[in-house]
């Protein structure tokens, strides 16, 4: 629900947040972290030309890709998702501005993925009398 009302003006403004330790835009490069274009959908540790913490090494391995989940989960608490990660930073705490990070960020690629939409659980219907 919170990806389908994602901003992507209000994820570039959390991902100066960001900024001191990573790169956005394309060929920008890596700095204390990787270079975040086209990271959504990619492999974990998919950058040949960074050094990743042993966590994100063996999720690599285990052929695990940054999808939606997977990134609104590290980008909770990092470092209680990858125990071992590198990154320091503390997380977000609200889903809103995960799902707002998280369309930024799928915004940043050659080939950006179609946001999901959001389908609301279906009632249940309430049992007939007599049932």
């Amino acid at each position: 629900a919170y990806l389908s009302k994602g901003d992507v003006e209000k994820g570039k403004i959390l991902s100066k947040k960001c900024a001191a330790c990573h790169n956005f835009e394309k060929g920008s490069g890596n700095k204390v972290g990787p270079e975040m274009w086209g990271i959504v959908g990619a492999s974990k540790a998919h950058k040949s030309d960074y050094a990743y913490s042993d966590a994100l090494l063996a999720m690599k391995e285990k052929g695990s890709n940054w999808g939606w989940q997977e990134l609104s989960e590290f980008l909770t608490k990092p470092t209680a998702y990858a125990k071992g990660t590198k990154m320091v930073f503390a997380g977000l705490a609200k889903p809103e501005d995960r799902a707002n990070m998280i369309v930024y960020l799928n915004s940043m690629s050659d080939n950006p993925l179609p946001i999901p939409a959001y389908t609301p659980p279906a009632e249940e219907e309430p049992a007939a009398e007599g049932e």
